[in-house]
């Protein structure tokens, strides 16, 4: 039998296809191993919490960081992918005609949940008593909102319904599976479940921020086994959460309350899924828009005190807002430092183009000044039950950074999506998800403009806040170039009670942040730090990033950001 004809391989001349001048694929990676600013925060942090420590206390927080750094820089990435790509669909029906009111999730979405949960994302804070907790749990949420922060909002809300539901004995067991390291999709009573998500319905669309307008209703079942909720909420993200913190007019005020999805006998709570919004960004979470039919909830603290239970979860969601801004600076000045390090443009790396490194460095600057002022708010919550003054910087600071780093983020990650060219506007290149998705921690808890007249807020009815920031920003002593002019011109808003015009918020809030950043940077020893307060507060700087004075560092500020030599987790 004669041997079928073989395809004849082009001719030399005639092959075009050839792949060269491309950047190797960035995973998978070790998070923890290619940041020294991270694993110089964390045990900077961790050490000012306990100076002297519990047996393997520090360790344990470090190991259980770098661990989940390894799967969120692996695995992670490509489920990710996955439940960005096919994103949430409503299923409001079954087939038979039964409304179900569910979101089917591609099984990516689980997996990132699942392993979230396990490694302590949700949280860590609850199950480790000693202190650092907090400040062990914002690392973990630093690396996964890097990787995928759709997920990162149902995490960050579990993780802050705790403690407000640790209040009401009747809610006991709520607070304990949301705290629990289990994640458990099923839809069945709480009862039977190892592990609880927890979401929040408080924007409606007459109110946005203004939640005292909410008109939801709540009335007393007159048997006091809880309320009945009616009304409509215009956001309630992840809706396939266990239950839900509802803000509802009782009769004695506006309330909190807790609304389980399912009821203790199994049936479906009578609540309706209307729609999935349609969002710029954050595609692997379902943000959706209900009505209350009746639904049957708990009260969580008095009635008329709805706005001061959730105040309590506040420190910890802007938190959360604020690590999430500096972890899309981190994943997209990684990604920028790793193509440049392989690309080739006018017979150089990119990296050897002097204005390439410029840009580079300067975003280096940036990311580092977000993380450390990341880290410090987290110790300032860790601490704050047990000391005043790191209550007080906590109060404030949260509001303070939440503002400046996510007001960042959108610039920064365009900065560092232009240094790929064309294949940062291409979707398998990460940097459009990060784009798309940088806006939101500025709006979400609060924003821009509620974040800098909360902080004139507490400085005026609360001046030990004042007096917390102004012991942080001396304690840099002269600092570097500007630094004292600039600290100067806050002393007598954070020293004297001098009144900021609500018109002037923000460019109060933002000096303020930028010499918390530098003071923070210069009692590290970082080596971020001289070019920073030369940069950001010496003058020596234009409105783009790219223009770091001469005679700054840039090639080793790049190499710290993104080492050479560790790049990957093998």
């Amino acid at each position: 039998m004669e041997p079928l004809p073989q395809a004849q391989e082009p001719a030399a001349p005639f092959e075009t296809h050839r792949v060269d001048n491309q950047s190797p694929p960035f995973g998978p990676r070790d998070l923890w191993r290619d940041d020294a600013v991270l694993r110089e925060a964390l045990a900077r942090e961790l050490s000012l919490l306990q100076p002297q420590p519990e047996p393997g206390s520090l360790e344990e927080g470090r190991q259980a960081v770098a661990s989940y750094a390894v799967l969120a820089g692996g695995p992670a990435l490509e489920w990710a992918d996955d439940a960005h790509r096919d994103r949430p669909r409503l299923l409001s029906h079954d087939r038979f005609g039964h409304r179900i009111d569910r979101v089917a999730f591609h099984p990516a979405y689980h997996s990132l949940m699942d392993a979230a949960i396990r490694h302590g994302v949700a949280g860590w804070s609850w199950r480790h008593d000693h202190p650092g907790g907090h400040v062990v749990r914002a690392a973990l949420s630093y690396l996964h909102h890097q990787v995928e922060p759709g997920t990162s909002c149902p995490l960050t809300m579990t993780h802050a319904a705790v403690p407000v539901l640790r209040r009401e004995p009747a809610l006991a067991q709520w607070a304990e599976k949301a705290a629990a390291p289990l994640y458990d999709p099923l839809e069945v009573p709480v009862a039977d479940k190892a592990g609880v998500t927890i979401g929040m319905g408080m924007t409606e669309k007459q109110g946005g921020s203004d939640v005292r307008a909410n008109t939801t209703v709540a009335t007393p079942l007159a048997d006091g086994s809880g309320y009945r909720l009616v009304g409509h909420k215009w956001f309630l993200s992840a809706p396939m959460s266990d239950g839900f913190l509802m803000l509802a007019q009782a009769p004695g005020g506006l309330g909190c309350f807790l609304m389980p999805r399912v009821l203790e006998d199994g049936s479906k709570n009578a609540f309706r899924l209307i729609r999935l919004k349609d969002k710029l960004g954050d595609w692997s979470n379902a943000s959706s828009e209900i009505e209350l039919c009746g639904a049957l909830a708990f009260p969580v603290g008095a009635e008329g005190r709805g706005v001061a239970t959730i105040l309590e979860m506040v420190m910890l969601t802007r938190l959360d807002c604020l690590l999430g801004g500096a972890a899309q600076m981190r994943m997209a000045l990684a990604r920028a430092i790793h193509h440049c390090r392989h690309r080739h443009a006018f017979g150089k790396r990119l990296l050897g183009q002097p204005l390439m490194a410029n840009v580079l460095a300067d975003l280096a600057v940036e990311a580092e000044a977000a993380l450390v002022l990341a880290m410090r708010i987290a110790r300032a919550v860790d601490a704050a039950e047990r000391d005043p003054a790191e209550a007080a910087l906590a109060r404030i600071g949260t509001a303070v950074g939440k503002y400046w780093v996510c007001r960042r983020a959108p610039a920064f990650v365009n900065e560092a999506q232009e240094c790929l060219g064309g294949n940062g506007y291409i979707e398998e290149s990460l940097m459009p998800r990060l784009y798309r998705q940088a806006p939101l921690n500025s709006i979400w808890e609060g924003s821009g403009n509620i974040q800098c007249l909360d902080v004139l807020r507490a400085l005026q009815r609360e001046p030990e806040t004042g007096a917390a920031v102004w012991a942080e920003l001396v304690a840099a002593g002269e600092g570097g170039s500007g630094y004292a002019q600039a600290i100067e011109h806050l002393r007598a808003a954070l020293t004297e009670g001098a009144a900021v015009e609500p018109a002037q918020a923000r460019g109060f809030v933002e000096r303020l942040a930028l010499a918390l950043q530098a003071s923070l940077l210069l009692r590290a020893g970082s080596p971020a730090a001289q070019a920073f307060c030369r940069s950001r507060l010496g003058g020596e700087h234009g409105l783009a990033m790219g223009t770091l004075p001469a005679g700054v560092p840039v090639d080793a500020l790049i190499e710290r950001a993104l080492p050479a030599g560790l790049s990957t987790s093998g």
